[in-house]
């Protein structure tokens, strides 16, 4: 089985097509795309002008409101209830490991197919998609670090579930329909933080590729810019206007620090 996916890999190859991939064991560590040098100490001074935006951003997110008011409500709303239950309901069957090869193919097939999207978005062709439960590639006329990495900070199966449930919306009447919505929800989001985590610390060959350094810097914030929007789009009190405020407070107290601290040392 793997030197047949070696040899599609090949065949892709030579038609002019890379393979982006999810791996679990080392079958997928082949034909890596190895960054140059001069690239490889562009993405890493990316990364380190990006960590100030992470502190920046996380704090903005966590301190949305100064009275302290915001989280607390969110925690007691209904909704929060049900995305809660979902959340630990995905957790218990994550630490207790039942059914885990049916979770990673789920993860692996997700993981594809939103290589297979971000490539087509980018203007890109798709070859071919190979998912198993030990690893997944897409072959691909293109590739970039978006397509690389957006498997990491687009939560596929949430969205396909609020896809489903807005049809469902248009077009049926159940009961307690938003009750299940919020519940898949938050099961869907913990699936994908909980085996994101668990894959991104297994040598994955997207991150390898991209530079591990800038990879994960890029996905905590891709990570906390989505929940950001999610807040912001869910009923209460957060708007964008309160976080951008705080987004643009922590930022000027964040560059006068700075300031202070160069000056302090000249």
């Amino acid at each position: 089985m793997r030197a047949q996916q070696r040899a599609n890999r090949r065949l892709g190859k030579r038609r002019g097509l890379t393979s982006v991939r999810a791996a679990i064991d080392s079958a997928a560590q082949n034909h890596l795309i190895h960054l140059g040098i001069g690239t490889r100490m562009i993405r890493w001074l990316i990364a380190i002008a990006l960590l100030p935006i992470c502190i920046v951003t996380t704090r903005a997110l966590f301190v949305v409101d100064p009275e302290g008011t915001f989280w607390m409500d969110l925690l007691r709303t209904q909704q929060f209830i049900y995305f809660a239950v979902g959340m630990f309901w995905m957790a218990g069957w994550f630490i207790t490991g039942v059914g885990e090869r049916f979770f990673l193919y789920l993860y692996v097939l997700g993981h594809e197919l939103t290589h297979a999207i971000t490539v087509y978005a980018c203007g890109g062709k798709v070859g071919g998609i190979h998912v198993t439960a030990d690893g997944g590639y897409v072959m691909t006329s293109k590739t970039n670090f978006l397509i690389g990495l957006s498997p990491y900070f687009i939560p596929f199966w949430s969205v396909a579930v609020m896809l489903v449930f807005t049809l469902l919306e248009m077009t049926t009447q159940i009961p307690h329909l938003h009750k299940a919505l919020y519940f898949l929800i938050g099961a869907s989001w913990a699936f994908h933080l909980l085996w994101t985590v668990w894959m991104m610390f297994r040598d994955q060959p997207d991150l390898r590729e991209n530079g591990v350094f800038f990879s994960f810097v890029l996905i905590y914030l891709a990570n906390v810019i989505l929940l950001s929007v999610i807040l912001c789009l869910a009923p209460g009190s957060l708007t964008w206007h309160h976080w951008y405020n705080e987004f643009m407070n922590t930022w000027g107290q964040w560059t006068n620090f700075i300031v202070k601290f160069v000056s302090s040392a000249l």
